[in-house]
């Protein structure tokens, strides 16, 4: 079989990277700068909490694969687990590189009235996770080793752009796939991470966005690059599909829903109340989501489906992302109840239809996230925190920074997508797409 060259390129940037991580030395923090606490400030406590976290989130990744992989055609399941799989090795290595100093680097940005606000990391800070040790980081991770921050960060990396996959399954090259997924993370998910995430982040400090665990840095991000990834990569041929396997849906949602707990309770980067509060109104909200989804489905004349009550499920977590740690459960009842709503009104819109995403992403991460976003913006507590609890100021504020994630997050994944067209054709021929991605792309079958 023929090697092409894109393969020889990409062999041999792995190579050189594998070559160039011995010639950095690891340096546990710089103490004069004073960002680094000592080690006797790490609460055993803490650590043990982040570490199960940790697993937690990457567990979310394998449990993506099989719900997306349960819901393509029988002729591309392998490929579209694949898809999801194979960024716990690509956004790994990524993120050791250059992923973690462009998202909680050094800030690059600008000064306004004396105020600096950050865009992005700076790419010098941690290459190669130099400077990231055991030490605890005043202002990013207090109590825990700032390697573990690090590393609890990248399991939120590595599943953005696997979310995204579903939107354009059973038609895209795997070789195109993987070097978008680069392109959208350095891009697209890492100056959104500094924005939000890094306690300088322009969409941070200036709008005071409150994103717990990621509704808008993971779900809104990667539900506007699905839609503009859809509109790219064009229909497929034929639009129409059975789902290959519902038990692997129902058992992705529930490695997701299990997953979640670290995703959210996690982001309390701590063991304490804040986390069992997100805890708490994590799986409420997303078993108020399922049966909403359920019961909406049935008034509407559809039948209650195994599939609508994980998508239901699945929806209800991604609202309930940004704002697990500001609201209550009982509130988180409602933002369950009312998302499921509205995501599955989007799901069933006829316009949105006519957009081949193949998995509906879009209508339940992009909405979800969008939801999420609104109702944290409503509902969350503390000192101006949101329009019930400090005004509508602070409630204008995440409108706007809506608005500009979603206007930054699509058109920048848009030009991304046509990049990649331009470097690797992103769609397969069309004697691949009919005989499917698993074989065409693979050489492997279910059977």
């Amino acid at each position: 079989m023929k090697v092409g060259l894109k393969w020889i390129v990409s062999f041999s940037i792995i190579t050189c990277i594998a070559i160039g991580g011995l010639f950095w030395s690891p340096q546990v923090g710089v103490p004069n700068t004073g960002e680094f606490l000592s080690e006797d400030k790490i609460v055993g406590a803490d650590v043990a909490w982040i570490l199960a976290a940790a697993g937690l989130v990457l567990l979310m990744t394998p449990g993506l694969s099989f719900f997306y992989g349960g819901m393509v055609g029988k002729k591309n399941v392998i490929s579209t687990m694949l898809q999801s799989f194979i960024a716990l090795g690509v956004i790994s290595i990524i993120w050791v590189v250059i992923g973690f100093s462009l998202s909680f680097g050094d800030s690059i940005g600008f000064t306004m009235n004396g105020e600096h606000y950050g865009i992005i990391g700076n790419p010098l800070s941690y290459p190669f996770f130099n400077g990231v040790g055991v030490l605890p980081h005043k202002m990013m991770a207090s109590t825990i080793p700032f390697v573990l921050f690090a590393l609890f960060q990248m399991k939120f990396a590595v599943i953005t752009p696997a979310l995204i996959t579903g939107s354009f399954a059973e038609r895209v090259r795997f070789v195109s796939y993987l070097l978008f997924m680069v392109l959208f993370s350095i891009f697209i998910y890492t100056p959104l991470c500094h924005m939000v995430w890094y306690p300088d982040g322009l969409l941070n400090k200036y709008f005071g966005i409150k994103d717990f665990a990621g509704g808008t840095v993971v779900h809104m991000s990667a539900g506007f690059a699905a839609l503009a990834g859809a509109l790219v990569v064009g229909n497929r041929k034929k639009p129409h599909h059975e789902p290959s396997n519902i038990s692997y849906v129902l058992l992705g949602t529930g490695m997701l829903w299990f997953g979640w707990f670290g995703f959210n309770a996690g982001s309390a980067l701590s063991a304490n109340a804040t986390a069992a509060m997100a805890f708490g109104t994590t799986t409420i909200a997303s078993g108020s989501a399922m049966m909403t989804w359920i019961f909406f489905d049935r008034i509407k004349g559809r039948k209650i489906s195994a599939l609508g009550a994980c998508i239901g499920a699945v929806v209800g977590l991604v609202a309930i992302t940004p704002g697990c740690g500001f609201v209550s459960i009982a509130e988180s009842i409602f933002i369950g109840f009312i998302s499921a709503i509205v995501s599955n009104i989007m799901l069933n819109w006829k316009a949105l239809k006519k957009i081949d995403d193949t998995l509906d992403v879009f209508a339940c991460h992009g909405v979800g996230g969008i939801m999420g976003m609104i109702l944290t913006a409503i509902f969350a507590h503390g000192e101006n925190a949101s329009l019930l609890h400090g005004g509508f100021e602070i409630f204008a504020h995440h409108m706007m920074a809506l608005i500009l994630v979603s206007l930054f997050a699509f058109f920048g994944s848009f030009v991304l997508y046509k990049i990649t067209d331009k470097i690797i054709t992103l769609r397969v021929s069309e004697e691949s797409e009919e005989l499917g991605l698993d074989i065409s792309q693979h050489e492997e079958t279910l059977c």
